[in-house]
């Protein structure tokens, strides 16, 4: 499972922007008119957006509290530091998990089954290959200290008992966060444009000549927001 981590690890980006593909690949729906009714599309619209926003608040406060090294180096798992403060108090992973309620929310956004019973479990699975690699890592690097963490803090399930001290206790940089951020927040942000206006054509009325006019509208917004934040980053105005 370790090797097979590394070579994902490798590839993790490539495979988010085919977990988005996914989500427009034509499937039984999640929640059917006959269990909800007719307005049976407002259950996933709400709990997709609930679960997805969860995840991307988590990954925030992850990266405004205490920041960890997410790209590696050369391809490879790598770490300067063993990272335990913020929001790894309670969690051993909780950019990961974070990404896959990100990923699970908008699934049950697009009404999915095929990607909440198929494509999330597989992909799982991926991101805990994943997690081994780095685990084998940071033992090997850290030994003790890393051993004496893992027995503290779950790698999965968040602890949030005194979270609220950890917020007290660290200042969030909201700069950092959306200087890290800012790519994923417009993928995101595009997607979630993207299933709402063409997977639930209730919400425009049936009117495609209004869902043209809200696409029109949001989605060069949500670049606009992108291009001046990746400026920013770019030219030096902003930094960590």
């Amino acid at each position: 499972m370790v090797q097979i981590g590394n070579f994902f690890f490798k590839y993790r980006n490539f495979l988010f922007i085919f977990l988005y593909l996914l989500l427009f690949v034509p499937s039984p729906p999640l929640f059917g008119e006959n269990y909800f009714g007719e307005n049976y599309y407002l259950f996933p619209i709400i709990l997709g957006l609930v679960v997805t926003i969860s995840g991307q608040a988590l990954r925030g406060a992850t990266i405004g509290l205490a920041y960890i090294m997410r790209g590696g180096k050369d391809g490879k798992v790598y770490a300067d530091d063993l990272v335990t403060g913020g929001m790894f108090q309670h969690a051993r992973n909780p950019l990961y998990v974070g990404n896959i309620l990100m990923l699970l929310g908008v699934g049950i956004l697009s009404n999915s089954l095929i990607y909440v019973l198929i494509v999330m479990p597989l992909f799982m699975v991926i991101y805990h290959a994943i997690v081994l690699a780095e685990e084998n890592f940071l033992r090997n690097k850290f030994g003790t200290a890393f051993e004496a963490y893992t027995k503290k803090v779950n790698r999965w399930i968040p602890d949030f008992r005194n979270v609220t001290s950890t917020f007290k206790g660290i200042k969030f940089n909201a700069k950092r966060w959306m200087i890290k951020e800012y790519g994923t927040q417009y993928v995101w942000l595009s997607g979630i444009t993207l299933i709402l206006l063409f997977k639930y054509p209730q919400l425009t009325h049936h009117d495609e000549q209004f869902r043209n006019i809200l696409l029109a509208i949001f989605l060069p917004l949500i670049l606009l927001g992108y291009l001046l934040v990746r400026y920013m980053k770019k030219s030096g105005k902003w930094r960590e």
